[in-house]
């Protein structure tokens, strides 16, 4: 290997990992959506058509960031059943907007990969931890309860920014959480 092969080579490892270390920070603080190759560029401070030819593009970009870190949120599964729980959801959602993991509740991505992984993103952090506390609640159809819990808060999450709801976007976040809170929690506590 040349010198300068080698050169060129650990300066695209570096940009790689720069631009990884980039968009995790900024997807974690900004959401997917908020995040633009060229803020992630910037970051990184490599030129963001590299995110292209290193990753395949933002999508499979955000799917690396997802692989190298077990918790792309930076924090552990909300507390569905509890209004502070819910409230910390509800703020990071307002602040970071909808995330891919969010959007792959109520439609599949056209991207097979991000869907998957997204998906795999849910059923960790939102579908599992559900199903086991309706489980240890002693409902039979712990995985549907969990499944209509997670379709249930993704829907909210959603529509607060969507328009589709004037009340429900403009509500302070403490109030959605509150009736948020009883609605999940009647799924999965015990009758």
């Amino acid at each position: 290997m040349t010198e300068t092969t080698a050169v060129r080579k650990r300066s695209s490892t570096g940009s790689r990992e720069r631009l990884l270390k980039a968009a995790s920070e900024l997807f974690a603080q900004r959401g997917y959506e908020k995040t633009t190759v060229r803020d992630i560029g910037q970051q990184a401070e490599v030129d963001p058509t590299m995110i292209a030819r290193y990753f395949g593009g933002k999508a499979q970009l955000y799917l690396a960031a997802l692989r190298r870190d077990t918790s792309p949120l930076g924090e552990p599964p909300a507390d569905l059943t509890t209004t502070d729980g819910l409230l910390r959801l509800l703020e990071r959602v307002g602040v970071r907007g909808s995330t891919p993991t969010l959007h792959a509740a109520v439609r599949p991505h056209e991207d097979q990969e991000l869907h998957a992984a997204a998906m795999e993103n849910l059923q960790a952090r939102i579908v599992g931890p559900s199903e086991h506390k309706a489980r240890a609640a002693g409902h039979p159809d712990a995985q549907l309860r969990a499944e209509i819990v997670t379709a249930a808060l993704a829907g909210v999450m959603m529509s607060r920014t969507s328009g589709a709801f004037q009340t429900l976007g403009q509500a302070p976040s403490a109030d959605v959480a509150v009736l948020l809170s009883e609605l999940l929690s009647s799924l999965l506590r015990a009758s």
